[in-house]
Formats: structure tokens, sequence, C-alpha cells
């Protein structure tokens, strides 16, 4: 049911946007770009209880469209692959552990500038994801303690992050800061930007069997694009 109120909010911002946007009446000239995008991402997992981890090293591109309707304001929406996850690693043990999660994502975004050629950017708003992969690497040693702790059936539930995936579905905020360069022939554009997932990639606390009443993804990414305008 949350999930579906949440759905709802994204989907009446994202109308509400364009109500907005095509409703503006003045003698700007609106501006139609599309584009490729990418670069880049620093993920993590927002566990709660506490995962020891490191920021995962990943890959993130796509195709962007944006309409500028008015000066300073518009609309941008992208489809994009990104490669999220986390790494463990316990130099004291030899346990070691990497989860990668391949998701194709939809960002619905404000877009904010200033300036002409050279302008400042900010883009910001929900971003709808779906997994589509997932793969992991664990060392011998870990392996070892996992099977021996489920054949002993203690602490079953401690350890989880190391089962399967099974929430494809993720929805969260995203906002970034940049700069963009235009010139005859497109426009060139480096941005900074930050995700806060509200969805949890495991079983949260609402369900008995839960051991993680939190696990959200956590991304900052680094981008460049390049948009022709028409």
């Amino acid at each position: 049911m949350m999930k579906k109120k949440i759905l709802f909010c994204f989907v009446a911002f994202w109308w509400v946007s364009l109500s907005v946007v095509f409703a503006q009446k003045n003698n700007f000239k609106p501006e139609l770009a599309v584009g490729i995008n990418g670069g880049a991402l620093y993920s993590s997992v927002d566990f709660s209880p506490a995962v020891l981890q490191k920021t995962k090293l990943g890959a993130t591109g796509g195709i962007t469209a944006r309409y500028i309707s008015e000066k300073s304001l518009g609309l941008q929406v992208e489809l994009n692959f990104s490669q999220r996850g986390w790494t463990e690693e316990f130099d004291s043990t030899g346990f070691a552990y990497s989860r990668t999660l391949d998701y194709v994502e939809i960002p619905l975004l404000w877009h904010i500038y200033f300036g002409n050629k050279m302008r400042f950017i900010m883009n910001m708003g929900p971003q709808l994801s779906y997994l589509i992969g997932s793969s992991a690497e664990m060392s011998d040693a870990l392996a070892a303690d996992i099977e021996s702790r489920r054949q002993a059936d203690t602490a079953a539930k401690i350890g989880m992050q190391y089962y399967d995936v099974r929430t494809k579905f993720d929805y969260g905020l995203i906002g970034g800061l940049g700069m963009e360069l235009k010139s005859g022939i497109g426009s060139f554009i480096l941005e900074g930007r930050y995700y806060f997932g509200f969805g949890d990639i495991f079983e949260n606390g609402r369900t008995t069997t839960s051991y993680f009443s939190r696990s959200a993804h956590r991304l900052i990414e680094a981008k460049l694009s390049y948009l022709y305008t028409f």
C-alpha cells in the first residue's frame, strides 16, 4: 500500500510539472534537446542494523530528453542503466564480499538553469528503478562460515545481505548540480548527483522474518552528457 501511495505521488508530481510547464505563455523560444549521458557512480546500501561496508564503483549511462519551456525552467527525463551494490572486506578474518545490482532507471526531473552560453544547472525530482540483474563474489572463508552457520541453524537471520534480492522495484529522490557549455554543435554538461533511496532491497521490519529494518540505496554520481538542441 505504501509503495502504491509513493508511486501515485511521483505520477502526480510529473503530471503537475507538465501542466505548469506547458501552461506558460511568454516570448521565450522553447528548447527541445536529446542526447546521451554516461559516467561513474559510488554506491552503498543503508543497512539497519548496520553492515560494515565500502562504497562500490560502478558505471552509469543512458539517453536524455529535455524540454525548456521558459527562461531558467524546464523538464528532463532519462532512461539509464546503472551498476549499484556494495562491498564488504574484513582484513583480519579473510572474509570478503561484493554484490553488483544492475538497474534500469527513469529519473523525472525539474531542470533549472542560470546563464546563457555557460550555464549553472540544477536537476531534481523522483527516480523510479527496476532491477534487471544481480551478481556476487564471495571469498572461500566467508562461504564456509555461512554454510556452517546454516547447517547449525544458528543466527539464521544474520547475513541476510548474502541472500538473493527479491525486491526488484526501487524508488527515491535524486538531485544534482553542474555546468553546461552550449556550443554550435550541441551542449556539453558535467554534473554531480546524489540519490536517496526510499525502497528496501530486502524485506523490512514490517515482516516477521526480517532481519533488516532498512536496506536502501545511496548513490553519488559524476556524469558527462551531450545534448543536441532542435
